[in-house]
C-alpha cells in the first residue's frame, strides 16, 4: 500500500465477450497509464474476481456474491477530490476508452472507501 493512500477507488465492470481482448489491451495500455498521471493516483492494479471458499466458524464454504461483475480496477488516491478534477475527467475520455470499449460494458459499479489507519483515529 502507498503511505500517501487515504482512498481506494474501484471501478467493476464485466464486458462483452467478444470484445474481452481489445478491453484488456486498451486498459493495460491506455487507460490505467492515463489515469496514473492524474494527481493524486498513486497506484493501479487490475484484477478478476474467482470462486471463493473460505473457512469461516468451524465450516469450508462457498462464497458468492450475486451479480458482483467479473473485472476490477483497484486505484489508490491521495484524496477523494482527485475523481472530481479536471485531470480525472480529461483523462478517463482520452484514448480508445470513451469510443471503443466503455460500449461493450456492463454491470459496472463504483465504489470509494476511506482507508482506516490507526494514526486518522
Amino acid at each position: 500500500m502507498h503511505p500517501d493512500a487515504r482512498f481506494l477507488f474501484t471501478a467493476s465492470m464485466d464486458v462483452d465477450p467478444e470484445k474481452e481482448a481489445l478491453f484488456h489491451e486498451v486498459y493495460d495500455a491506455e487507460h490505467i497509464p492515463m489515469l496514473l498521471q492524474v494527481p493524486g493516483v498513486l497506484s493501479a492494479v487490475r484484477c478478476e474476481s474467482v470462486p471463493l471458499r473460505l473457512a469461516i466458524g468451524g465450516e469450508v464454504s462457498d462464497v458468492t456474491v450475486e451479480g458482483e461483475p467479473r473485472f476490477h480496477a483497484i486505484y489508490e488516491l491521495a484524496s477523494a477530490e482527485v475523481l472530481q478534477s479536471p485531470e480525472w475527467a480529461q483523462a478517463v475520455e482520452r484514448g480508445r476508452w470513451p469510443g471503443e470499449v466503455r460500449p461493450h460494458t456492463r454491470n459496472r459499479r463504483h465504489t470509494l472507501r476511506r482507508l482506516v489507519r490507526p494514526d486518522d483515529r
